[in-house]
């Protein structure tokens, strides 16, 4: 059966969220936030700073605190790397901690339909791609350039030779741009970006069976657009969003990814999975939980262990975990059963862009997977060291509860005119408040009203209006703004 997929894009003041559905289901969720930091895939003009032969790398500065760290081999064709050499780099790792970004000599750029690559001439297909007439037809029809190689990308088989050569021509256009524009500046520092998070999700994400893309911005709104018309294989409808409600509020996906933080996750059979976070990997466990109604302790572990299977590759997805992930599931002895459940582990990352690897069980009954890091996990963005005491403990991060307070303070103000409204909030908060209390005023969208705050001792937060005089009167000595 084919799948309905949707996608949400809500853009605020420093942050750029994007949700994907299918079947309305979330599968997916993107956050970038408007920083220096660096991102895969940009492309920075830098200056080789240092070479450490004993570990095969180069040290460069690409206009960043920290410098990027280069491999030299000769399959990159940078053995001759010298201190000093400006260099064209893309960037292949994030930033992690005290060590510097990874980055490359070897550019992508890539669209919907190929891949120009700069390190070969050579015309090559993806693995995906198996029709042999299809491959010929291609080869014959294809106009490349010749100083660079060209990669054919598995949505290419929709659409027209014209349609790819238009595209290839285009991409060819920005790799020019983006040389001359290295040539002529005196610094290091940022090239090229691809569009950031938006263009790789449209670039991967979008395909025949997105029906609808919702967006709340306009300038994102014709970003869309002009995508949609360079790319003929795309029906989806534009639905711009102008309820005042931010849009993922709107649509109640903002509960879903709140969710995410949770270590346990349900299962429909009773069962459940905890996550766990360590410094070297990620370790799930598989729990029986409440499933207990069955007769036969085979078929619960089986039905359990399946659901747990299915369910773990979509939290990996969401939560955009990566490096070793270690799984361990009820025990099984049935071969078929452990093939089911290693088969429904990779079906849940088919169409994924990070590459996944599932190995098969040890004999401890663990699985083992590996996924390619690309961008942070969504905890990054939603947590952060909770500050108060020498532990390790996180809070939701603090600009991330004012964008949860502006909701519901949308959601109020929609109902009935405010003048007055009444904040609990945890104590944890309330340094930060107090801090920069104009600041936190305007980040709630509440600089046309009188606040009134108050502690408690819960990690939530709570917003209500203050309709009565008698309410206002009683908390007066509380108020702190307006």
């Amino acid at each position: 059966m084919r799948s309905l997929k949707e996608i949400f894009i809500e853009r605020q003041e420093g942050i750029l969220r994007i949700a994907i559905k299918e079947n309305s289901k979330l599968r997916e969720c993107f956050i970038e936030e408007e920083s220096d930091e660096v991102f895969a895939g940009q492309i920075y003009k830098g200056i080789v700073k240092n070479i450490v032969p004993a570990i095969k790398s180069a040290f460069v500065d690409i206009g960043l605190k920290k410098n990027a760290y280069m491999y030299l081999d000769t399959k990159f064709k940078n053995m001759g790397t010298k201190k000093g050499d400006e260099v064209l780099v893309e960037v292949v790792k994030e930033e992690i901690g005290s060590k510097g970004a990874k980055v490359t000599n070897a550019l992508s750029l890539p669209g919907r339909y190929s891949v120009l690559q700069t390190l070969t001439r050579e015309l090559t297909f993806s693995r995906k791609i198996e029709n042999p007439e299809f491959k010929e037809a291609v080869s014959r029809g294809i106009v490349k350039p010749r100083d660079v190689g060209v990669m054919i990308r598995t949505n290419a088989v929709n659409v027209g030779i014209d349609v790819l050569n238009e595209e290839i021509c285009r991409l060819n256009a920005k790799y020019r741009e983006l040389v001359k524009k290295a040539e002529f500046s005196n610094k290091p520092g940022l090239i090229f970006d691809y569009g950031g998070i938006l263009g790789r999700v449209l670039r991967d994400k979008v395909d025949e069976d997105t029906s609808r893309i919702y967006v709340d911005s306009r300038e994102d709104y014709e970003y869309i657009g002009s995508f949609l018309a360079e790319n003929t294989d795309v029906r989806a409808e534009r639905v711009y969003h102008e309820d005042e409600r931010t849009l993922l509020d709107y649509y109640g996906i903002e509960k879903e990814i709140m969710g995410l933080r949770h270590r346990k996750v349900y299962l429909s059979c009773g069962g459940h999975i905890v996550i766990d976070r360590t410094e070297a990997m990620y370790v799930i466990d598989v729990n029986s939980g409440k499933n207990v109604k069955g007769t036969s302790i085979e078929k619960t572990v089986h039905q359990t262990n399946v659901q747990a299977a299915a369910e773990i590759a979509r939290q990996i997805r969401l939560r955009n975990l990566s490096g070793i992930i270690v799984v361990d599931f009820i025990d099984m002895d049935n071969s078929q059963h452990r093939q089911e459940v290693l088969d429904t582990l990779s079906s849940g990352f088919a169409g994924d862009k990070s590459k996944t690897t599932v190995y098969g069980f040890t004999e401890l009954n663990l699985v083992q997977i590996a996924r390619r890091r690309t961008g942070k996990p969504i905890s990054d963005y939603i947590e952060e060291p909770c500050g108060q005491c020498s532990g390790s403990g996180s809070r939701l991060k603090f600009s991330y509860i004012c964008l949860l307070m502006r909701n519901e303070l949308l959601r109020i103000s929609g109902q009935r005119d405010l003048g007055h409204i009444h904040i609990t909030v945890s104590g944890m908060y309330e340094k930060d408040i107090r801090g920069d209390m104009l600041g936190f005023v305007r980040s709630i969208g509440a600089l046309d009203k009188k606040v009134y705050l108050t502690v408690s001792k819960s990690e939530g937060f709570k917003v209500e209006p203050l309709i009565f005089d008698s309410q206002v009167q009683s908390l007066e000595q509380f108020r702190v703004f307006g």
